[in-house]
Order: C-alpha cells, then sequence, then structure tokens
C-alpha cells in the first residue's frame, strides 16, 4: 500500500511540475507627484518658499529657476508650464546709499514703503504686450543689496487688484533675507 501511494504522490508532484503559470499583465504604477520646494532651484530662489508665496499672493507657483549674472541673481516661478502669471525676484549686491537709491532707483509715482529695508517702493505698472498689470515692489536691503519683486500678471487681469498685489509683496519682501545670497 505504501507503493501505490508514494507512486500516486510522484504522478501529482510531476504533473504539478510540468505547467507554468500564466502571466499576468500588471499595470504601471501611476505617476507620483512630488513636491519640490522653490528653494532647490537654488540662487535667489532659496529665499522663496511656494506655500508662502501662496499666502501672500493667492496663487500656488510650482515650478522656479533661478540664474545668476555677476552680482546679480534671479528667481523665477510660475505655475506649471503657464508664462502668467509669474513672480520675479531679483537680488543684487551693490554699494549705493539711501539717497542714491531715492534720487535713481526709485521709479517716478511709486509709493514710499515704510518698514521695508533702509528704503522702499511700491508702484503698478500697466499692461504692457502679453503681459496685464505688474506689481512691483523693490528695497534697498541690508548689507549692501537692491532687491525687486515683480508679480506680472495675465493680459486680461484688473490693475486694481495688481495694485493690491503690490500690499501682499510688501508682506513677503519682509520675510525674505536677502543677505543669503
Amino acid at each position: 500500500m505504501r507503493g501505490r501511494v508514494a507512486s500516486g504522490m510522484a504522478v501529482l508532484l510531476v504533473t504539478g511540475c510540468g505547467t507554468q503559470a500564466e502571466t499576468v499583465a500588471v499595470p504601471p504604477p501611476a505617476p507620483v507627484t512630488v513636491d519640490v520646494a522653490a528653494a532647490s532651484s537654488g540662487g535667489a530662489c532659496r529665499l522663496l518658499d511656494f506655500g508662502v508665496i501662496e499666502q501672500h499672493a493667492g496663487v500656488r507657483f510650482d515650478v522656479a529657476a533661478a540664474s545668476a549674472t555677476g552680482d546679480s541673481h534671479t528667481c523665477v516661478v510660475r505655475a506649471g508650464r503657464e508664462a502668467l502669471p509669474e513672480l520675479t525676484l531679483t537680488v543684487t549686491r551693490t554699494s549705493i546709499d539711501a539717497a542714491t537709491f531715492t534720487a535713481d532707483v526709485v521709479p517716478e509715482k511709486a509709493a514710499k514703503v515704510s518698514g521695508l529695508g533702509q528704503r522702499a517702493y511700491r508702484r503698478t505698472t500697466s499692461a504692457k504686450g502679453a503681459v496685464g498689470p505688474v506689481a512691483e515692489v523693490g528695497w534697498l536691503a541690508a548689507e549692501g543689496r537692491l532687491a525687486t519683486l515683480r508679480y506680472a500678471t495675465l493680459r486680461d487681469a484688473d490693475r486694481a487688484k495688481a495694485e493690491k498685489l503690490t500690499t501682499a509683496l510688501v508682506a513677503l519682501a519682509r520675510q525674505l533675507d536677502t543677505r543669503a545670497i
């Protein structure tokens, strides 16, 4: 009896090994979206944070690019592949003083801003070409830094909304430590 059980087991084992399981196609995993910080682009982008910009400007940016030319460092942030709106931060090392800044840098008809750097201004420019109104804040920061934040809006944006953005940009500028550049 043991011989029959053993031979029956051998038959079962041999027949089970002879067939291969069919391969099943597995769909590829879904792409993973990674939220990369603006600072990862280096340069002047190290001063910016997408979440902080969104708190002030009300727009979620998720792409940043940095560049440097001489003593000037620039960071441009955008939302995906869209060209506008666009926020640009420029920080330049300078030896000018507050009087020179006021006389030579502050644009005509710009409003004075207090509590930001040694001297500061804000202004809104009209739409031009494919760009809507531009909100701008410029300041002479600590330790010889000239800084500018420019927010270029969509072509059909309302100038009054761009003017309100200058207040948001002033608040954002107050959080930036330009000495890190």
